[in-house]
Order: C-alpha cells, then structure tokens, then sequence
C-alpha cells in the first residue's frame, strides 16, 4: 500500500492523497479531547494532545500508525486554535502529509474545544 500526497504543504498537509494497493480502509469517528474516565483537561493545547492519543489509539487497535492517515478532518470551535492546531498537528505527523479539512464549528459539549476525524489505510 502507498499513499502519495499531493500538493504537499509545509504543516502536514497536502491537497490530495493518492492511495493504491490498500487492503484494509479505517475510518476513525470523531475524537473529542476526553479521557478514557471522562475527564476534560483544561486548554487547547492539552485537549488537542489527547484529541490525537486518542486517533492514535484506533489507528494502533487497527495495526496502523499515523503513516496510515490518508485524510482528516478537524473541526474547531474558534478560528483563535488554528495556528496552535497547526504546529501539534504536525509535531504529531511530522513529514506525513494526508489530505486534511478544517471546519471551525460548534461542538457537540461545549467543554471541547476541538474534535478529529480520519480516513486511514493500509
């Protein structure tokens, strides 16, 4: 399997992702900033981190890492969270570079500040 961006961007992201010889596809519901008992941590930065352990959590259930990711969508509750979304998005995918959307949106709780969604393959 290969996924091949295209149009690659400087933060993590490309404008398209091509994928041929996939077996398996993993699509990921959306991954809000909650710990396995419920908790909520305070601040975007902190519930952005948790909001990807938690992808990553799936992605590794399904025998994948984030290298997997042909696309995401982050919704945020506040355009004030893009840049910080940016720089932990791509401390965690570092030069992997899946399609990506971003929605700026209201939240399902309003004690999330953000929520992940993903498409993945291997």
């Amino acid at each position: 399997m290969q996924i091949t961006s295209l149009g690659s961007q400087p933060r993590s992201y490309a404008q398209g992702a091509l994928v041929t010889g996939a077996e398996r596809t993993l699509f990921i519901s959306g991954q809000v900033p909650e710990a396995p008992d419920g908790t909520v941590p305070d601040g975007f930065e902190a519930q952005c981190r948790l909001a990807w352990r938690n992808v990553l959590t799936v992605l590794t259930d399904a025998g994948m890492t984030e290298r997997n990711l042909a696309k995401v969508t982050v919704f945020l509750s506040d355009r004030q969270y893009r840049e910080a979304n940016a720089r932990i998005r791509h401390e965690v995918l570092g030069d992997h570079s899946p399609a990506l959307t971003i929605i700026i949106t209201g939240i399902y709780d309003e004690a999330w500040l953000l929520e992940i969604e993903a498409i993945a393959v291997a």
